[in-house]
């Protein structure tokens, strides 16, 4: 019987520091979580008083425009986009085969092409054309 009694004891011994250590565990984590809220909260305050504002990038709208057969997709793809396959898309607003959009670019250079029925073509309208890595032509638009 003594066996019995000492395997009995042990695990209630071994129960209650295991308890004891959650009911301590959850009275430091109880005593801290009102103060880390409080901190959290301050330090972005604090952080967006002291950061400097960026300096606006002034953009200047720019208008692309392209010829092709109505009803075609067209879209103008370039430096301005990351060279995006899909581009951004071109509108024929009268039907007459005369696409456009407009985009608002910051001052700089930018390659582009127009991308006609999943064809990419240089701007026949541009006269500054640029060789790129693919053996072909870019058209190049200089933005002041």
């Amino acid at each position: 019987m003594k066996k019995k009694t000492t395997t009995t004891q042990k695990p209630k011994a071994a129960k209650a520091p295991a308890a004891a250590k959650t009911t301590a565990e959850t009275r430091k984590t109880a005593a801290k979580a009102p103060v880390a809220p409080k901190a959290a909260k301050a330090a972005p305050k604090a952080a967006a008083a002291k950061a400097p504002k960026a300096p606006k990038t002034l953009t200047k709208r720019v208008l692309f425009s392209v010829n092709a057969e109505p009803g075609s997709d067209v879209a103008v793809s370039g430096d301005f986009n990351n060279w995006n396959p899909k581009g951004k898309k071109m509108t024929d607003k009268k039907g007459d085969g005369h696409f456009s959009v407009a985009l608002n670019l910051a001052p700089g250079s930018y390659e582009y092409k127009f991308i006609i029925n999943q064809t990419w073509c240089v701007d026949p309208a541009c006269k500054d054309w640029v060789p790129n890595s693919l053996g072909t032509l870019n058209s190049v638009l200089h933005v002041e």
